[in-house]
C-alpha cells in the first residue's frame, strides 16, 4: 500500500511539474506580455549576447523538447507505468527537472543573469543525474526507448550547450572591455571544452540524443556567427568541428551499446 501510495504521488507531482513548466514556459515566451528572454538582462541571453549564443532559429528545440516531456508526463502517468522500476528509478528526478526548467524561466523573467547561472547548472546536474539512472536500466521497448530516454537525452544535450552560453553571456556582461581582444581564443577553448564534455558523456551513456542536441545548438551558433553579432569565423568553423565530432561520438556510443548487447 505504501508504495502504490508513494507511485500515484510520483506520477500526479509529474504532471504537477509539466503544469508549472508549461506556464512558466508562456510567461517566458511573453505569451501574456511580458517581456521575451531574449530581451532579458539587458539582451544577455539574446542570440548576440555573446561569442557563444546560437542563431535564434536553434531555441525551436525547445518545442520538440516540450512535446517530448508532455508525451512522457502522459505516458508515465498510465496505470502500466505506475508501478514500474525504472520510473520509481528516475520519475521524481525527470519531474524535478521540469520544475527546474520552469524555475530558470521565473529567473530570467524576474532576477538576476548570476542567478540564472546558477539555476541552469542545478537542472543541468539534474539531468545528469537522470541520465545516470537511466542508464541503470535498459529501456523497455520503443516507447520507453523514444518518450524516456529520447526526451531527457535531448532535453540534456541541449541545456548543456545552453549552460555554456548562459556561463558566457554572464561572464561577457562583467569581464572588462580589454578581455574582448582575446573572446575569440576563449570561445575556441570553450568548445572544446564542450566537445570533451559531450564525447565523454555520449561514450559513457552510450546514448546519441544528447549528442545531437548539442550538435544542433552548435550548427546554429555558427550560423549566429557567420551571419549576425558578434561575428567570428574562427569560432563558426570550430563549432562545426566540434558539432560533426560530437555526433560521431554519439554514433560511435550506440554501437558500443549494442555490441555489448549482443550475446557471446
Amino acid at each position: 500500500m505504501e508504495s502504490r501510495t508513494q507511485d500515484i504521488a510520483r506520477q500526479a507531482t509529474t504532471i504537477a511539474a509539466a503544469t508549472f513548466m508549461l506556464i512558466a514556459a508562456a510567461v517566458g515566451s511573453g505569451a501574456f506580455g511580458g517581456t521575451s528572454v531574449s530581451e532579458l538582462q539587458d539582451g544577455a541571453l539574446s542570440a548576440s549576447g555573446s561569442y557563444i549564443a546560437p542563431a535564434g532559429p536553434a531555441f525551436s528545440i525547445w518545442s520538440l523538447i516540450y512535446f517530448g516531456l508532455i508525451a512522457y508526463t502522459v505516458w508515465q502517468a498510465l496505470p502500466a507505468q505506475r508501478s514500474d522500476e525504472r520510473q520509481r528509478l528516475a520519475g521524481w528526478w525527470i519531474a524535478a527537472t521540469m520544475v527546474l526548467n520552469g524555475l530558470w524561466l521565473v529567473t530570467a523573467q524576474y532576477l538576476t543573469l548570476p542567478l540564472t547561472v546558477l539555476m541552469i547548472a542545478v537542472l543541468l546536474a539534474t539531468l545528469a543525474r537522470v541520465i545516470v539512472l537511466l542508464n541503470r536500466r535498459p529501456a523497455r521497448g520503443w516507447a520507453d526507448r523514444i518518450v524516456v530516454d529520447g526526451t531527457n537525452g535531448l532535453h540534456f544535450g541541449w541545456v548543456t550547450i545552453a549552460t555554456v552560453a548562459n556561463i558566457t553571456a554572464w561572464l561577457t556582461q562583467i569581464a572588462p572591455a580589454s578581455w574582448a581582444d582575446s573572446a575569440e581564443i576563449w570561445a575556441v577553448v570553450v568548445l572544446v571544452a564542450v566537445l570533451a564534455i559531450g564525447a565523454a558523456s555520449a561514450l559513457v551513456t552510450r546514448r546519441i540524443a544528447p549528442a545531437l542536441a548539442t550538435a544542433w545548438g552548435l550548427s546554429w551558433l555558427a550560423v549566429g556567427r557567420l551571419t549576425g553579432e558578434p561575428d567570428s569565423t574562427i569560432t563558426a568553423i570550430v563549432a562545426i568541428i566540434v558539432a560533426v565530432l560530437l555526433v560521431l561520438a554519439g554514433v560511435l556510443g550506440v554501437v558500443r551499446r549494442r555490441a555489448a548487447s549482443v550475446p557471446a
